[in-house]
C-alpha cells in the first residue's frame, strides 16, 4: 500500500471518529451513521492493502 493511500485512510478514519464524538452530543441516529461509516473505511483500508500485497 502506498504512504499517499495510507495517509488518505487515516484521515478519513480520524475525521469520522471525530465527527462520531461531536454528532453524539447533537443527534444519536447521525452519531450511529458516522459510527458505521468509520468502520467502512476502516475495512475498505485493510481491504485495499491486502489486494495490494496480493498484487505483489
Amino acid at each position: 500500500m502506498s504512504k499517499t493511500a495510507s495517509l488518505l485512510f487515516a484521515v478519513a478514519a480520524v475525521v469520522l471518529m471525530l465527527a462520531t464524538g461531536v454528532a453524539i452530543s447533537h443527534n444519536g441516529w447521525l452519531a450511529a451513521l458516522f459510527f458505521i461509516l468509520t468502520f467502512v473505511v476502516i475495512g475498505a483500508g485493510f481491504i485495499y492493502r491486502a489486494k495490494a500485497l496480493k498484487r505483489k
